[in-house]
């Protein structure tokens, strides 16, 4: 045994010396390039390592002791907007979809997931900075949200001058003095209005996404559908003619990418929402819309199962592989059905 254990170490130390003495261009050895691929590789998958849930009330005690202020309506949400932001720059890596060197540029999973979780907080900036902090249509948009919403808007693949790192910084920054003026009594100017018509304009842009991912997942297998652009409307009319059919199908190198967007939007859903439950309770108890709400929630998070393949399998629909997308679409759809639900409960009386 001894014997064997010994022979296997001096083929080892053989292997490395020849290794040394392997030569590349310019000088260099095999060694130090292979040291070098094994870092970037191990650096791939540590930053490919997707952010866990996290706990919403908790980050909002944090966030009110940290700036000893106190709860109000609309901390919550404001709260895990913030988190979620800084989370996109602060997870293992950083933020990633800006990047123009290896390992980064190579990585494609991360850079989606991040949009779809930017995607998620463009549409919650908006919302509160057009409805939930504004009384009336005639009222003064808030400060802070007039600065937070454009910049988090701003071109997520910029790398330098400026960095989009750095402005969505300056846009997380305003949200934050937003929250502690909303949390501090001496300031009344800074609001936030749980109200039914306030939640239902978000939900109806929620719902707008969830389709739209839900009919990109579906078209991982090619489609054939019938043209329903007009439909609802006799009168309706659009610019350019189309089909009657149409052909739907996304590219196979697309796949995975709107896998991920899927998985990030999905993500970033289910902490707003769980914000929302807290900040709207009022008003979905009023409108009997909690159990709407999180039937909702709960879809969203079965997106968020282990994936145990390594690869987003694209089998055809009754075929003997799996296919990944369909299955995120079938999750998806299902939110969005209690999303139209929801939206039916709130503009009841």
């Amino acid at each position: 045994m001894n014997d064997q254990l010994e022979q296997i170490i001096n083929r080892l130390q053989n292997f490395y010396q020849q290794l040394k003495r392997v030569e590349l261009p310019f000088g260099l050895t095999l060694v130090p390039v292979a040291i070098l691929l094994l870092i970037m590789f191990i650096l791939s998958i540590y930053w490919s390592t997707f952010p866990s849930a996290f706990n919403v009330q908790q980050i909002t005690l944090d966030k009110a002791r940290e700036d000893k202020t106190q709860i109000a309506i609309g901390s919550h949400t404001t709260s895990t907007l913030i988190y979620s932001l800084e989370t996109l720059l602060d997870k293992p890596g950083g933020y990633l979809s800006n990047d123009i060197l290896p390992p980064s540029v190579l990585l494609d999973n991360m850079p989606n997931w991040e949009y779809g979780v930017l995607i998620q907080a463009r549409d919650l900036a908006r919302a509160m900075r057009n409805d939930f902090s504004r009384s009336q249509s005639q009222s003064v948009e808030d400060k802070d949200l007039i600065v937070a919403e454009p910049k988090l808007n701003f071109d997520n693949n910029s790398w330098i001058f400026p960095a989009t790192e750095g402005v969505y910084q300056e846009g997380i920054d305003a949200l934050n003095t937003y929250l502690i003026r909303l949390q501090d009594p001496a300031t009344p100017d800074a609001q936030f209005y749980a109200r039914a018509d306030n939640l239902r304009d978000w939900l109806d842009q929620v719902s707008k996404r969830l389709g739209s991912l839900s009919q990109r997942l579906s078209a991982s297998v090619g489609q054939t559908r019938l043209n329903t652009d007009l439909s609802g409307d006799s009168a309706a009319v659009q610019s350019t003619k189309t089909s009657s059919v149409v052909e739907v199908k996304t590219p196979w190198t697309k796949i995975d990418d709107v896998f991920y967007q899927a998985r990030g939007a999905s993500w970033a859903l289910i902490h707003y929402l769980k914000a929302i439950e807290i900040d709207f309770a009022a008003v979905l108890k009023k409108k009997n819309a909690l159990i709407s709400l999180r039937q909702m929630i709960r879809e969203l998070e079965s997106t968020q199962e282990t994936l145990w393949s390594p690869l987003i399998l694209n089998g055809s629909g009754f075929g003997i592989v799996a296919n990944h997308s369909l299955v995120m679409a079938s999750y998806i759809s299902r939110a969005n059905a209690a999303v139209i639900d929801l939206k039916h409960l709130l503009e009841q009386g």
